[in-house]
């Protein structure tokens, strides 16, 4: 009888999530110590299942500043600034809150770009963030320990100075396991994990837009810690290696940056920055990211239809507007300033380029999902949604 139960004892806590050590945890980096910091601002909204949780904060822009799959005591995954929020000052160019999935419009760069005033030239210096995707709040429609909703209107005005009159719904959902475990077609069993999933439906309620004078897209970029021992990875389509643009802010080193057999290996450290941008022609809808250092592997899928058209936000004047890309990766490092926003680095997906009617709406969703566990069960992960092996990695 004895034997039998400590049998299925070991079964049982066979199935139940691994716990990763806290002892060697920096405290700043747990998510107990991010909700401390945004806790009492009156727009923060605490989404809660078990011990998976997500924050979101109206005040900066409904954005979700970061989650965990432990509770209060387990990693915080977003990358927050916490000097800048402590501080309550503003800056120029882009205040970098952090926060792990941010909304944003397309496009940065270009004849039709949002961040630049007309006429200026695409240097650092003359890049501005608009006031509604960096300092202004967005208003709580509802929200429920399972999802928040969130409303915002605005206006805005491109380079070629065409005005946009649109309408956010902007809904931040946590997934269950039943649902996670469908849309990424594996076992999380034994797994630390947490999933959220955006939905962003801009609609335009001014006049009707036209590509000969612009368009709008959605932009969701998430900001996430990065470590010496981090690598992004994202897979393309075979043979379109000349597709991908990894020259943004300047070539990326060899050493940095490796194509193989369908998989792009980018070192995400926060010592050099680069960003890599996919193209529709070589995209297939997901990323990762593993930091073998807290043994973190990242997931981010998002909806995609086979559109072909991206809005380009490359910096200079375009002769191919709509060529840009649908999913982007980013390494921070120092500017041509010689400053640096943080110690992060991001993984970014974009809605396609349509010219939208009056009354006429755009969607984009997009799925975050964080996993902890041995290296033996990620990596088990990793081989079935990747196809690749986790001691193959360049950077551990």
């Amino acid at each position: 009888m004895k034997a039998s139960y400590l049998l299925i004892l070991a079964g049982m806590m066979a199935c139940q999530p691994s716990k990763t050590s806290k002892t060697s945890m920096n405290p700043e980096n747990s998510f107990g110590y991010d909700y401390d910091l945004l806790k009492n601002d009156p727009t923060t909204v605490l989404l809660k299942q078990g011990d998976q949780q997500v924050l979101v904060v109206g005040k900066y822009q409904a954005r979700v500043m970061t989650s965990s799959s432990q509770g209060d005591e387990g990693f915080s995954y977003g990358w927050i600034n916490h000097e800048l929020i402590k501080s309550g000052k503003l800056g120029p160019h882009m205040n970098a809150f952090g926060g792990e999935e941010r909304f944003w419009l397309g496009p940065e760069g270009g004849q039709f770009s949002v961040y630049f005033k007309p006429g200026d030239p695409f240097t650092f210096e003359h890049w501005q963030t608009p006031e509604i995707i960096d300092t202004e709040t967005y208003p709580l429609v509802k929200s429920d320990k399972q999802k928040s909703l969130w409303n915002k209107d605005f206006e805005i005005t491109n380079y070629s100075g065409t005005k946009f009159k649109v309408s956010l719904d902007r809904e931040v959902a946590l997934l269950n396991q039943a649902e996670a475990e469908n849309l990424l077609q594996v076992s999380l069993d034994g797994i630390s994990w947490v999933g959220y999933q955006t939905d962003n439906v801009l609609k335009n309620t001014g006049q009707d837009w036209s590509k000969s004078t612009g368009v709008l897209s959605i932009w969701l970029l998430g900001m996430m810690k990065a470590s010496d021992q981090n690598t992004v990875l994202i897979p393309y389509q075979k043979g379109q290696e000349a597709a991908i643009n990894s020259a943004y802010f300047g070539q990326i080193p060899a050493d940095r940056l490796i194509k193989k057999e369908g998989m792009l290996y980018f070192k995400a450290d926060a010592n050099s920055r680069g960003k890599l941008g996919i193209p529709p022609k070589a995209l297939v809808p997901l990323a990762a990211s593993y930091d073998a250092a807290n043994r973190i592997l990242t997931i981010l899928q998002f909806d995609y239809q086979g559109e072909q058209e991206y809005v380009n936000s490359m910096w200079e004047i375009q002769e191919n507007p709509y060529q840009g890309d649908a999913l982007n990766a980013y390494n921070d490092g120092k500017n041509d300033t010689g400053t640096q926003m943080g110690k992060f680095y991001e993984l970014e997906s974009s809605s396609p380029a349509v010219a939208l009617g009056h009354g006429q709406s755009l969607r984009h969703v997009q799925r975050t999902f964080h996993l902890e566990g041995s290296e033996e069960q990620l990596d088990q992960v990793c081989q079935k949604l990747l196809g690749i092996k986790l001691e193959d990695l360049p950077w551990k």
